[in-house]
């Protein structure tokens, strides 16, 4: 009786794992469970992608230096050429954002430093005080890890590439080898000037980040018209440009018409005088001219004169007898 109850439950046993394991099989080979395997080969192509484009540019900067693989890299990135990956690593870069912003990381790194090496302490204490033998001596390693002189030398260089590509994107934007993303580059800077005001440094940072990622999407994916209006506008550009430069030449060359023709007047007027001042002789001073009438000046005393003619009757002999 007991042989058969045994034997019934190693049968229901039997039956359990048997049914767990159809169930598994069928949700592994599911749609669902596919389709998981399917993105994850997708995904982890397009990361491969991306690792194989880091490479050295073949067209140098304006100044003939050659520029890093980062070049090559984040271009890859920003053109969403393997979207899941870009996804990811703006998933990545604004998940980091919030981290630094909402969690104070310094604080839980002293604190998950401290109950680590204070379950291991504990751990050994405790073994050795009960076994004889410490618990964390039974799960130390033959060999301690280190880093091998050929990944410290790749991850030096990386380095050395990823500071040399913004230093070098930094110097192409400011002297505008590029006119677009130096303007775009200006642009930002000025709204960013204003919106520091009122929006705090993550927020700054998470709208840049933003921006970075999804105005190159937003370009490839409408292409062709964002082309058209830009082209239009270029053309208006070009020819009010146009326009202003003949307008310009024109009143330019007029000044200079009009310039040379008061030159020239004023130049013969010059020799014209510098010959008369040569040939003529010196010319006197002329007397000042007197301002004064006769009625300014009295009248002499005729009429007594005459009155002492009339008394004497005669006239004086001007020889005497």
């Amino acid at each position: 009786m007991a042989d058969s109850a045994t034997a019934a439950n190693g049968s229901s046993v039997d039956t359990l794992k048997g049914n767990a394991q159809a169930a598994y099989n069928q949700i592994a080979s599911g749609p669902v469970a596919q389709n998981v395997k399917d993105q994850s080969a997708k995904t982890s192509n397009e990361f491969s992608n991306l690792a194989s484009a880091r490479q050295t540019p073949s067209q140098p900067a304006a100044t003939g230096q050659p520029l890093t693989h980062y070049h090559s890299f984040f271009s890859e990135l920003l053109s969403w050429n393997n979207p899941r990956a870009s996804a990811i690593a703006y998933a990545s870069v604004v998940s980091l954002i919030f981290v630094a912003r909402y969690l104070d990381v310094v604080r839980y790194t002293f604190k998950l430093t401290w109950m680590a090496l204070g379950i291991t302490v504990l751990a050994e204490v405790a073994g050795k005080t009960l076994l004889g033998n410490g618990l964390a001596t039974q799960l130390r390693p033959r060999k301690y890890y280190t880093v091998p002189r050929e990944t410290l030398d790749s991850l030096i260089g990386d380095v050395h590439e990823l500071i040399n590509f913004f230093i070098i994107e930094s110097q192409r934007i400011l002297f505008a080898e590029n006119v677009p993303a130096s303007a775009a580059a200006a642009i930002g800077a000025f709204l960013s000037y204003y919106l520091v005001k009122i929006v705090p440094y993550w927020g700054l940072a998470l709208i840049s980040t933003t921006l970075l990622f999804f105005a190159p999407l937003v370009y490839t994916s409408n292409q062709e018209l964002i082309d058209h209006h830009l082209k239009q506008a270029s053309d208006v550009v070009n020819s009010q440009t146009e326009q202003l430069r003949h307008v310009a030449s024109k009143h330019t060359s007029q000044a200079t018409e009009i310039t040379k023709q008061y030159m020239g007047d004023y130049t013969s007027k010059a020799q014209q005088m510098i010959r008369g001042r040569s040939t003529s002789p010196e010319v006197s001073p002329k007397p000042a001219q007197s301002h004064l009438s006769d009625s300014d000046f009295p009248q002499p005393p005729r009429k007594d004169f005459k009155s002492a003619e009339g008394v004497n009757g005669e006239e004086e002999p001007l020889i005497a007898a």
